[in-house]
């Protein structure tokens, strides 16, 4: 185990570097003009003006010179200066970063609840009214993009009935509770702020209910299907056999074997949720990486959209290896290699 983590986290670099050149070489070759959005298009005619810029920030230096250079300010943990905030691209990602976590984390346990649970009634009661209506839910949520069920969820739990705050992580009238995590509803308890914690956690719902619900379809159908093809099993009939309980054999017996096909989603989902946050985040006015990705690009921030881009490949490449160990623990006679002990 120590020697394919090792394995791993040796190749996880060789992979982000991939990434890496593969985002600079697409940000450089647009036909855009980031100095457009640099010195401004009424200063574009000023050639002494647009030289400068290009000094400035090395725009004059050809595309291998400029790769080389990066890279080697990458190694020192310096991803560059936003053309469009003029402050390091590492700052303005880590004080973004607790945002876009805290709606990840909160869409994720929404998404594996929620699926898991579906999935296991809907294998309970196959074919029966509780089983098309998880399917259709399932359905529902993988089909209607982010940005759409979004939209549909502010109108009717915010606009129409009111249940709900709007846009935002706080009432724009309450001050962000002292920073310890970063998570507003974290630090609110910290500090011993409850009316601060519950204005927090009332703004994540909505956006952690759109974010999640993709996630919902997609583990409710997997668990269904595997809990479907497990039930099926002679280890089940042996337990029916000895008296075990229909609650016991769902979650003791079926759910267990069940859950480790689930695993792959959930890592996955989990790598997807922090990339794929960008609509959810726009929408609801969510100051995260999300809305920070849309308006670097918006700006042609090259700097900005290079190190979103490090962000969610190395968030993929985590979660990759935290699935593969997580098999470990819920299955240990799984070899990390993909063979099994005979």
């Amino acid at each position: 185990m120590i020697g394919y983590v090792a394995k791993r986290l040796i190749t996880m670099p060789l992979l982000l570097l991939g990434v890496i050149t593969v985002a600079f070489l697409l940000s450089h070759f647009t036909n855009a003009d980031p100095l457009t959005s640099i010195v401004g298009e009424r200063q574009m005619g000023n050639q002494a003006v647009v030289q400068a810029a290009k000094e400035r920030w090395g725009l004059d230096r050809s595309l291998p010179e400029q790769y080389l250079i990066y890279l080697k300010n990458l190694l020192t943990g310096d991803f560059g200066v936003s053309f469009r905030t003029k402050q390091p691209v590492s700052q303005d990602l880590l004080a973004r970063l607790p945002a876009t976590l805290e709606l990840v984390i909160a869409a994720m346990l929404v998404g594996a609840v929620t699926g898991v649970t579906l999935g296991v009634m809907a294998a309970n009661f196959r074919d029966r009214l509780t089983d098309h209506f998880a399917r259709l839910f399932a359905l529902v949520g993988s089909s209607i993009p982010v940005f759409w069920s979004g939209l549909i969820l502010l109108y009717i739990f915010s606009v129409s009935l009111g249940w709900l705050p709007g846009p935002g992580r706080l009432n724009p009238r309450i001050e962000a509770p002292p920073f310890v995590t970063g998570f507003y509803t974290v630090d609110s308890l910290i500090a011993g702020d409850w009316s601060k914690f519950v204005d927090a956690a009332t703004h994540l719902i909505l956006p952690a209910l759109a974010l999640g619900w993709t996630v919902t379809g997609i583990v409710s159908r997997m668990v269904r299907g595997s809990m479907l093809d497990v039930l099926q099993q002679d280890f089940i009939t042996a337990a029916r056999a000895k008296g075990a309980s229909r609650m016991r054999i769902l979650l003791n017996h079926a759910l267990r074997n069940a859950f480790l096909p689930t695993l792959t989603i959930l890592g996955f989902s989990f790598a997807y949720l922090i990339t794929g946050a960008i609509l959810t985040e726009t929408i609801f006015s969510w100051p995260g990486i999300g809305s920070y990705a849309v308006a670097a690009a918006r700006g042609l921030d090259h700097p900005a959209i290079i190190g979103v881009t490090i962000v969610g490949g190395a968030a993929f490449l985590l979660a990759n290896l935290a699935t593969d160990l997580a098999y470990l623990a819920v299955d240990p006679r799984v070899r990390l290699g993909g063979q099994s002990e005979r």
